[in-house]
Protein backbone atom coordinates (compact mmCIF):
# COMPACT_ATOMS: atom_id res chain seq x y z
CA UNK A 1 0.00 0.00 0.00
CA UNK A 2 0.98 3.56 -0.20
CA UNK A 3 3.14 4.73 2.60
CA UNK A 4 1.24 5.01 5.77
CA UNK A 5 1.19 8.12 7.45
CA UNK A 6 -1.00 9.64 10.37
CA UNK A 7 -2.83 12.72 10.48
CA UNK A 8 -4.36 14.41 13.49
CA UNK A 9 -6.39 17.21 11.88
CA UNK A 10 -7.76 18.75 8.30
CA UNK A 11 -4.86 21.09 8.61
CA UNK A 12 -2.30 18.21 8.03
CA UNK A 13 -4.40 17.21 4.58
CA UNK A 14 -4.47 20.60 3.71
CA UNK A 15 -0.82 21.07 4.46
CA UNK A 16 -0.70 17.61 1.89
CA UNK A 17 -2.39 18.82 -0.48
CA UNK A 18 0.24 21.69 -0.98
CA UNK A 19 2.72 19.23 -1.78
CA UNK A 20 0.93 17.09 -4.50
CA UNK A 21 3.33 17.01 -7.36
CA UNK A 22 3.17 17.97 -10.41
CA UNK A 23 3.31 16.51 -14.43
CA UNK A 24 6.26 14.82 -15.93
CA UNK A 25 6.08 16.98 -18.96
CA UNK A 26 9.35 15.47 -20.55
CA UNK A 27 7.31 12.04 -20.74
CA UNK A 28 4.13 14.57 -21.94
CA UNK A 29 6.46 15.42 -24.99
CA UNK A 30 7.97 12.16 -26.03
CA UNK A 31 3.93 10.83 -26.20
CA UNK A 32 3.69 13.89 -28.42
CA UNK A 33 6.37 13.13 -30.46
CA UNK A 34 5.51 9.49 -30.83
CA UNK A 35 1.88 10.34 -31.93
CA UNK A 36 3.20 12.77 -35.05
CA UNK A 37 4.94 9.76 -36.56
CA UNK A 38 1.82 7.10 -36.29
CA UNK A 39 0.77 5.97 -39.61
CA UNK A 40 -2.59 8.34 -39.07
CA UNK A 41 -3.61 11.46 -40.30
CA UNK A 42 -2.89 14.01 -37.20
CA UNK A 43 -5.54 13.80 -35.06
CA UNK A 44 -7.40 11.35 -36.56
CA UNK A 45 -7.69 9.03 -33.20
CA UNK A 46 -9.15 11.66 -31.16
CA UNK A 47 -9.24 11.57 -27.59
CA UNK A 48 -7.49 8.27 -27.89
CA UNK A 49 -4.37 10.21 -28.58
CA UNK A 50 -4.79 12.78 -25.48
CA UNK A 51 -5.29 9.92 -23.23
CA UNK A 52 -2.19 8.43 -24.47
CA UNK A 53 -0.17 11.37 -23.55
CA UNK A 54 -2.41 11.79 -20.28
CA UNK A 55 -1.18 8.63 -18.99
CA UNK A 56 2.53 9.26 -19.99
CA UNK A 57 2.31 12.43 -18.01
CA UNK A 58 1.05 11.15 -15.43
CA UNK A 59 2.75 7.68 -14.55
CA UNK A 60 5.93 9.45 -15.53
CA UNK A 61 7.13 7.12 -18.32
CA UNK A 62 6.73 6.80 -22.01
CA UNK A 63 5.32 4.49 -23.70
CA UNK A 64 2.11 4.39 -20.89
CA UNK A 65 0.92 1.35 -19.82
CA UNK A 66 -1.78 -0.16 -18.56
CA UNK A 67 -0.90 -3.96 -17.05
CA UNK A 68 -2.11 -3.48 -13.35
CA UNK A 69 -5.20 -1.38 -13.50
CA UNK A 70 -6.83 -1.37 -10.14
CA UNK A 71 -10.19 -0.17 -8.83
CA UNK A 72 -11.14 0.48 -5.42
CA UNK A 73 -14.77 0.74 -4.46
CA UNK A 74 -15.30 2.59 -0.84
CA UNK A 75 -18.84 1.22 0.61
CA UNK A 76 -20.44 3.55 3.88
CA UNK A 77 -23.68 4.41 5.11
CA UNK A 78 -25.13 7.56 5.60
CA UNK A 79 -27.54 8.76 8.76
CA UNK A 80 -29.90 10.75 6.36
CA UNK A 81 -30.83 7.85 4.43
CA UNK A 82 -33.34 7.56 7.77
CA UNK A 83 -34.82 10.51 5.66
CA UNK A 84 -36.55 8.91 2.94
CA UNK A 85 -34.11 10.11 0.48
CA UNK A 86 -33.72 6.75 -1.24
CA UNK A 87 -35.29 4.08 -3.16
CA UNK A 88 -33.81 1.21 -1.26
CA UNK A 89 -32.89 0.73 2.49
CA UNK A 90 -29.53 1.48 4.25
CA UNK A 91 -29.26 -2.01 4.64
CA UNK A 92 -28.46 -2.61 1.10
CA UNK A 93 -24.83 -1.12 1.06
CA UNK A 94 -23.66 -4.34 2.98
CA UNK A 95 -25.98 -6.58 1.13
CA UNK A 96 -23.86 -5.41 -2.06
CA UNK A 97 -20.56 -5.66 -0.96
CA UNK A 98 -20.99 -8.99 -0.16
CA UNK A 99 -22.41 -8.85 -3.95
CA UNK A 100 -19.11 -7.63 -4.68
CA UNK A 101 -17.14 -10.12 -2.77
CA UNK A 102 -19.22 -13.05 -4.75
CA UNK A 103 -18.51 -11.20 -8.03
CA UNK A 104 -21.91 -10.73 -8.78
CA UNK A 105 -22.63 -7.29 -9.79
CA UNK A 106 -21.59 -5.23 -12.63
CA UNK A 107 -18.34 -3.79 -11.55
CA UNK A 108 -17.15 -7.33 -11.44
CA UNK A 109 -18.18 -8.33 -15.03
CA UNK A 110 -16.48 -4.92 -16.05
CA UNK A 111 -13.39 -5.86 -14.01
CA UNK A 112 -13.12 -9.10 -15.76
CA UNK A 113 -12.64 -7.71 -18.88
CA UNK A 114 -10.34 -5.08 -18.05
CA UNK A 115 -8.03 -7.55 -15.93
CA UNK A 116 -8.38 -5.74 -13.18
CA UNK A 117 -7.94 -5.92 -9.81
CA UNK A 118 -10.73 -5.17 -7.58
CA UNK A 119 -10.91 -4.05 -4.09
CA UNK A 120 -13.95 -3.33 -1.55
CA UNK A 121 -13.28 -1.21 1.12
CA UNK A 122 -15.65 -1.33 4.08
CA UNK A 123 -16.00 2.01 5.87
CA UNK A 124 -17.87 0.98 9.23
CA UNK A 125 -21.15 -0.15 7.85
CA UNK A 126 -22.44 -0.63 11.06
CA UNK A 127 -21.78 2.94 12.28
CA UNK A 128 -23.33 5.31 9.90
CA UNK A 129 -22.45 8.58 9.72
CA UNK A 130 -24.89 11.61 11.64
CA UNK A 131 -27.99 12.51 10.04
CA UNK A 132 -26.42 16.02 8.54
CA UNK A 133 -29.77 17.93 9.17
CA UNK A 134 -29.35 17.74 12.45
CA UNK A 135 -25.72 17.67 12.89
CA UNK A 136 -22.29 17.70 11.22
CA UNK A 137 -22.51 13.87 9.28
CA UNK A 138 -18.80 13.54 10.73
CA UNK A 139 -16.48 14.95 13.47
CA UNK A 140 -13.21 15.95 12.80
CA UNK A 141 -11.39 12.86 13.56
CA UNK A 142 -14.19 10.85 11.92
CA UNK A 143 -13.54 12.67 8.52
CA UNK A 144 -9.60 12.45 8.90
CA UNK A 145 -9.78 9.19 9.68
CA UNK A 146 -11.68 8.30 6.56
CA UNK A 147 -9.45 10.21 4.40
CA UNK A 148 -6.45 8.47 5.80
CA UNK A 149 -7.94 5.41 4.72
CA UNK A 150 -8.31 5.83 1.52
CA UNK A 151 -5.00 7.02 1.14
CA UNK A 152 -3.70 3.88 2.24
CA UNK A 153 -5.52 2.17 -0.28
CA UNK A 154 -3.58 2.92 -3.14
CA UNK A 155 -1.28 0.23 -3.55
CA UNK A 156 2.24 0.81 -5.18
CA UNK A 157 2.49 -0.48 -8.56
CA UNK A 158 -0.87 0.39 -10.11
CA UNK A 159 -0.90 2.08 -13.63
CA UNK A 160 -4.28 3.75 -13.00
CA UNK A 161 -6.93 3.47 -10.50
CA UNK A 162 -10.35 3.55 -11.15
CA UNK A 163 -12.49 5.10 -7.90
CA UNK A 164 -15.76 4.28 -7.23
CA UNK A 165 -18.81 4.09 -4.36
CA UNK A 166 -21.80 2.25 -2.86
CA UNK A 167 -23.42 3.93 -0.15
CA UNK A 168 -27.42 4.20 -0.02
CA UNK A 169 -27.99 7.67 0.79
CA UNK A 170 -24.92 9.34 -1.00
CA UNK A 171 -26.12 10.74 -3.83
CA UNK A 172 -28.18 13.25 -1.23
CA UNK A 173 -24.42 13.73 0.41
CA UNK A 174 -23.41 14.42 -3.08
CA UNK A 175 -26.13 17.09 -3.81
CA UNK A 176 -25.07 18.57 -0.50
CA UNK A 177 -21.72 19.09 -0.88
CA UNK A 178 -22.02 20.38 -4.13
CA UNK A 179 -25.13 22.87 -3.34
CA UNK A 180 -22.53 23.84 -0.44
CA UNK A 181 -19.07 24.48 -2.71
CA UNK A 182 -20.68 26.04 -5.74
CA UNK A 183 -24.41 27.27 -4.86
CA UNK A 184 -27.30 27.71 -6.49
CA UNK A 185 -30.81 26.22 -5.61
CA UNK A 186 -30.69 22.45 -4.20
CA UNK A 187 -33.12 21.50 -7.35
CA UNK A 188 -30.24 22.25 -9.59
CA UNK A 189 -28.24 19.56 -7.39
CA UNK A 190 -30.71 16.97 -6.94
CA UNK A 191 -31.85 13.99 -9.05
CA UNK A 192 -33.42 10.77 -8.31
CA UNK A 193 -30.78 8.14 -7.67
CA UNK A 194 -31.67 5.20 -6.97
CA UNK A 195 -35.16 5.82 -8.31
CA UNK A 196 -37.08 7.93 -5.90
CA UNK A 197 -40.69 8.72 -7.11
CA UNK A 198 -41.78 11.96 -7.74
CA UNK A 199 -42.58 12.77 -3.80
CA UNK A 200 -39.44 11.51 -2.97
CA UNK A 201 -37.27 13.91 -5.15
CA UNK A 202 -39.30 16.54 -3.20
CA UNK A 203 -38.25 15.53 -0.13
CA UNK A 204 -34.52 14.54 -1.03
CA UNK A 205 -34.45 18.25 -2.66
CA UNK A 206 -35.77 19.66 0.95
CA UNK A 207 -33.29 17.95 2.82
CA UNK A 208 -30.38 19.29 0.73
CA UNK A 209 -31.65 22.69 1.07
CA UNK A 210 -32.14 22.37 4.56
CA UNK A 211 -28.73 20.45 5.17
CA UNK A 212 -26.65 23.57 3.59
CA UNK A 213 -28.58 26.47 5.17
CA UNK A 214 -28.60 25.19 8.45
CA UNK A 215 -24.79 24.29 8.39
CA UNK A 216 -24.11 27.53 7.04
CA UNK A 217 -25.97 29.30 9.70
CA UNK A 218 -24.25 27.48 12.55
CA UNK A 219 -21.06 27.24 11.32
CA UNK A 220 -20.75 31.08 9.12
CA UNK A 221 -17.72 31.56 7.28
CA UNK A 222 -16.46 28.29 8.21
CA UNK A 223 -18.46 26.59 5.68
CA UNK A 224 -16.09 28.18 2.72
CA UNK A 225 -13.68 25.63 3.51
CA UNK A 226 -14.50 22.76 0.75
CA UNK A 227 -13.00 20.29 4.11
CA UNK A 228 -15.86 21.69 6.31
CA UNK A 229 -17.75 21.20 3.68
CA UNK A 230 -16.94 17.48 3.13
CA UNK A 231 -17.16 17.00 7.09
CA UNK A 232 -20.41 18.09 7.53
CA UNK A 233 -22.08 16.67 4.48
CA UNK A 234 -20.25 14.51 2.90
CA UNK A 235 -19.65 10.65 4.10
CA UNK A 236 -16.84 8.21 5.23
CA UNK A 237 -16.49 6.66 1.89
CA UNK A 238 -16.53 10.36 -0.39
CA UNK A 239 -13.80 11.33 2.81
CA UNK A 240 -12.14 7.97 1.53
CA UNK A 241 -12.29 8.66 -1.97
CA UNK A 242 -10.88 12.20 -1.88
CA UNK A 243 -7.92 10.29 0.09
CA UNK A 244 -7.12 8.31 -2.62
CA UNK A 245 -7.49 10.85 -5.28
CA UNK A 246 -4.24 12.67 -2.91
CA UNK A 247 -2.76 9.24 -1.73
CA UNK A 248 -2.56 8.58 -6.19
CA UNK A 249 -1.05 12.01 -6.95
CA UNK A 250 1.61 11.15 -4.74
CA UNK A 251 2.37 8.34 -5.97
CA UNK A 252 1.89 9.40 -9.85
CA UNK A 253 -1.11 7.07 -10.19
CA UNK A 254 -3.54 8.19 -13.00
CA UNK A 255 -7.31 8.20 -11.53
CA UNK A 256 -10.40 7.56 -13.10
CA UNK A 257 -13.66 8.70 -11.31
CA UNK A 258 -16.75 7.28 -11.48
CA UNK A 259 -19.49 9.05 -11.42
CA UNK A 260 -21.56 12.01 -9.77
CA UNK A 261 -21.18 10.88 -6.10
CA UNK A 262 -17.23 10.19 -7.13
CA UNK A 263 -16.68 13.07 -8.66
CA UNK A 264 -17.79 15.55 -5.57
CA UNK A 265 -15.63 13.75 -3.42
CA UNK A 266 -12.89 14.76 -5.76
CA UNK A 267 -14.65 18.29 -5.94
CA UNK A 268 -13.54 18.80 -2.45
CA UNK A 269 -9.69 18.77 -3.40
CA UNK A 270 -10.60 21.06 -7.00
CA UNK A 271 -12.32 23.77 -4.62
CA UNK A 272 -9.26 23.47 -2.23
CA UNK A 273 -6.38 23.88 -5.30
CA UNK A 274 -8.07 24.00 -9.07
CA UNK A 275 -4.66 21.99 -9.79
CA UNK A 276 -5.59 18.83 -7.53
CA UNK A 277 -7.03 17.00 -10.19
CA UNK A 278 -4.63 17.10 -13.20
CA UNK A 279 -4.13 13.83 -12.77
CA UNK A 280 -8.00 12.52 -12.57
CA UNK A 281 -10.58 12.25 -15.68
CA UNK A 282 -14.09 11.77 -15.46
CA UNK A 283 -15.17 8.37 -16.77
CA UNK A 284 -18.83 9.12 -18.23
CA UNK A 285 -21.85 11.93 -17.19
CA UNK A 286 -24.31 10.42 -15.22
CA UNK A 287 -28.05 10.28 -15.92
CA UNK A 288 -28.29 12.74 -12.38
CA UNK A 289 -28.40 15.91 -13.49
CA UNK A 290 -26.41 17.29 -10.90
CA UNK A 291 -23.47 15.86 -12.36
CA UNK A 292 -23.50 18.17 -15.50
CA UNK A 293 -23.62 21.19 -13.77
CA UNK A 294 -20.68 19.25 -11.68
CA UNK A 295 -18.69 18.52 -14.45
CA UNK A 296 -19.38 22.02 -16.09
CA UNK A 297 -17.71 23.53 -12.97
CA UNK A 298 -14.39 21.09 -13.17
CA UNK A 299 -13.65 22.11 -16.86
CA UNK A 300 -13.88 18.25 -16.97
CA UNK A 301 -15.26 16.56 -20.28
CA UNK A 302 -16.13 13.25 -19.54
CA UNK A 303 -15.53 9.92 -21.78
CA UNK A 304 -18.55 8.38 -22.05
CA UNK A 305 -22.33 9.29 -21.93
CA UNK A 306 -24.69 6.37 -21.73
CA UNK A 307 -27.21 7.32 -19.19
CA UNK A 308 -25.82 5.20 -16.14
CA UNK A 309 -26.01 6.24 -12.59
CA UNK A 310 -24.93 2.78 -10.93
CA UNK A 311 -21.82 3.71 -9.45
CA UNK A 312 -19.64 1.02 -8.14
CA UNK A 313 -16.88 1.90 -10.34
CA UNK A 314 -19.11 0.29 -13.54
CA UNK A 315 -18.63 4.02 -15.40
CA UNK A 316 -14.65 3.99 -14.73
CA UNK A 317 -13.95 0.54 -15.59
CA UNK A 318 -15.47 1.39 -19.13
CA UNK A 319 -13.17 4.49 -19.37
CA UNK A 320 -10.10 1.87 -18.38
CA UNK A 321 -10.80 -0.44 -21.28
CA UNK A 322 -10.69 2.89 -23.70
CA UNK A 323 -7.37 3.94 -21.72
CA UNK A 324 -6.23 0.53 -22.69
CA UNK A 325 -7.27 0.88 -26.00
CA UNK A 326 -5.05 3.87 -26.27
CA UNK A 327 -1.90 2.30 -24.95
CA UNK A 328 -2.54 -0.43 -27.31
CA UNK A 329 -2.42 2.30 -29.87
CA UNK A 330 0.31 4.59 -29.25
CA UNK A 331 2.86 1.46 -28.38
CA UNK A 332 1.93 -1.16 -31.21
CA UNK A 333 1.32 1.10 -34.06
CA UNK A 334 4.19 1.28 -36.51
CA UNK A 335 5.59 4.72 -37.39
CA UNK A 336 5.48 6.10 -41.02
CA UNK A 337 9.36 5.47 -40.90
CA UNK A 338 9.41 1.89 -39.94
CA UNK A 339 5.97 1.02 -42.00
CA UNK A 340 7.97 2.49 -45.00
CA UNK A 341 4.71 4.58 -45.52
CA UNK A 342 4.96 8.51 -46.62
CA UNK A 343 4.08 11.16 -43.95
CA UNK A 344 2.11 14.19 -44.57
CA UNK A 345 3.26 16.32 -47.65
Amino acid sequence: MAEQRTFASLDEIRALLRELPGPDLETGAAAAERQARLTKPAGSLGRLEDLAQWLATWQGRHPPQIERPYAAVFAGNHGVAARGVSAYPAAVTKQMVQNFIAGGAAVNQLCGLADADLRVYEMALEEPTRDFTEAPAMDEEACVRALAYGMMAVEQGIDVLALGEMGIGNTTSAAAICCALYGGPAADWVGRGTGVDDEGLVRKTAVVEQAVAMHRETLGEAMSDPFEVLRCLGGLEIAAIAGAVMAARLARTPVVLDGYTCTAAAAVLHAADPRALDHCLVAHRSAEPGHRHLLEKLQQEPLLDLGMRLGEASGAMLAVLLLKAACACHSGMATFDEAGVSGPG
